[in-house]
């Protein structure tokens, strides 16, 4: 069974295409699962997110296509939220949907993964970024308040790597994702980013693999022709690290599938 679960929609501001453009090319592509997990309405970084007046609409949307396409996919319906203290908010929090991914985009409103602001390395300990990145992941995990970790290793995305080992640097949000029994995805955007491999690590992964971490899959598609992309390298990965199921959701209740 093919599950594809973090994608976006032009609602965002920085994606292009149709659902029904992205739901046709996953049907295409044998995808039995497709979800729709659009960034998260916040008072913080609207220009790269959904707008509160619509998440209705947002709603409305893929409910829509999910009973039209009924006989062909399953679609399902969650939101990417941005963990940030202090501007989360309780209508995405408690929306009536299939899952939520809980993402860390940010250090202390640095927006690290965002090529605008690359400079921001420039003047910090790249160990220090590191550890201030997973201890956000920690406390996003402990926070209890999503299923999906996403992209787990984000930090890597422009290739400035810690002296330290990442498995070191990761151990403690791993065994609090555990804890919360979060499902960790395995999301295929890093590579087409400058790391050029897949979030988490493959290293990352085994120690997820031997806490008994369970996963799920990603494209994390922002464009069409990204629906689906890098499937088969992360399946590769994933059956190496020693998984045969992953989870799919619906009304926040897991299913484990084999893959």
């Amino acid at each position: 069974m093919r599950i594809d679960l973090h994608n976006h929609t032009t609602r965002c501001n920085h994606a292009e295409g149709t659902v029904d453009d992205y739901i046709q090319r996953a049907i295409e592509l044998g995808i039995d699962i497709y979800g729709f997990s659009e960034h998260a309405p916040m008072d913080f970084d609207p220009h790269y997110r959904l707008a509160f007046s619509e998440m209705q609409a947002y709603t409305d949307d893929v409910l829509t296509a999910k009973e039209r396409y009924q006989n062909d996919i399953k679609i399902l319906l969650g939101y990417e939220v941005d963990y940030l203290p202090g501007h989360m908010d309780d209508r995405v929090l408690k929306a009536k949907v299939d899952y939520l991914i809980g993402s860390v985009h940010f250090i202390d409103k640095w927006s690290f993964d965002n090529p605008e602001f690359i400079a921001g390395y420039k003047n910090r300990d790249i160990d220090e970024i590191w550890q201030a990145y997973f201890e956000a992941t920690e406390a996003m995990a402990k926070s209890g308040k999503f299923d999906i970790v996403g992209h787990l290793d984000l930090i890597k995305v422009f290739k400035f790597m810690p002296k330290q080992d990442t498995r070191l640097l990761a151990e403690n949000a791993l065994r609090a994702i555990k804890k919360s029994n979060m499902v960790l995805e395995l999301n295929a955007a890093g590579l087409r980013k400058p790391i050029g491999e897949v979030y988490p690590s493959r290293s990352l992964l085994e120690v997820a693999y031997d806490l008994d971490i369970p996963i799920t899959f990603a494209s994390d598609a922002h464009t069409v022709e990204q629906v689906g992309f890098g499937y088969d390298k992360v399946i590769s990965l994933a059956k190496e690290a020693g998984y045969t199921k992953a989870v799919t959701f619906e009304q926040r209740d897991k299913k484990l599938v084999t893959f």
